[in-house]
């Protein structure tokens, strides 16, 4: 008896990204890749991207989603959690 073979997902150039606070939701939608800053510098995020955990410094977190407007959203401190494609940002406002 063959084993059963073990199908590839096909690779995503997009991934889900959510911003929010307790009490808002800023942004919540596909995106191609996100750049945020944490102790160590600015980074970029993009699909495909291992699983990560980082807490955020001021600065801008930017969204970039093709053929739209890039989303910035200015942020004083934050926690980022990056797992199978989808990308949570929660603030501490």
């Amino acid at each position: 008896m063959a084993k059963p073979t073990k199908t590839k997902q096909p690779e995503s150039n997009t991934m889900r990204v959510k911003i929010y606070a307790p009490f808002k939701v800023y942004y919540d939608s596909q995106a191609n890749s996100l750049t945020a800053s944490n102790k160590v510098g600015p980074f970029d995020i993009l699909p495909q991207h291992h699983n990560f955990v980082s807490l955020l410094e001021s600065g801008d977190v930017t969204v970039r989603t093709e053929g739209k407007t890039d989303f910035s959203l200015p942020i004083t401190r934050g926690i980022m959690h990056v797992k199978a494609d989808f990308v949570r940002i929660f603030l501490d406002v």
